[in-house]
């Protein structure tokens, strides 16, 4: 499971990039534009809020689990959601959790 989740959250960091990179070539920098765009209409305000949750809810999560388990260091999961989301922190996430439990040194 390890290298799938390895896997997971390089593609969990490609991919998004891909669509971020292509949006600033097109139009730069434009937060206004962009938060615009995200919530342009119901269907893409519904995904919006729905990945925020979501964010939200791991990062709760993998604070208690990363304390719980000993795993070290939290602030690269909060770092990881903040610049890229929740499709690559929470294989990150995992990927550092299943090493931890097959190998707790």
């Amino acid at each position: 499971m390890k290298r799938i989740y390895l896997f997971s959250a390089i593609l969990g960091f490609i991919v998004p990039y891909y669509f971020l990179v292509s949006f600033l070539f097109d139009y730069g920098f434009n937060l206004p534009f962009m938060l615009e765009s995200l919530f342009a209409n119901d269907v893409s305000t519904f995904f919006a809020v729905d990945l925020i949750i979501t964010a939200i809810v791991f990062l709760m999560f993998s604070y208690v689990e990363s304390t719980r388990m000993g795993l070290g260091q939290w602030w690269p999961y909060l770092l990881a959601t903040l610049l890229v989301g929740p499709s690559f922190s929470l294989p990150l996430f995992l990927y550092r959790r299943e090493g931890a439990m097959h190998d707790p040194y």
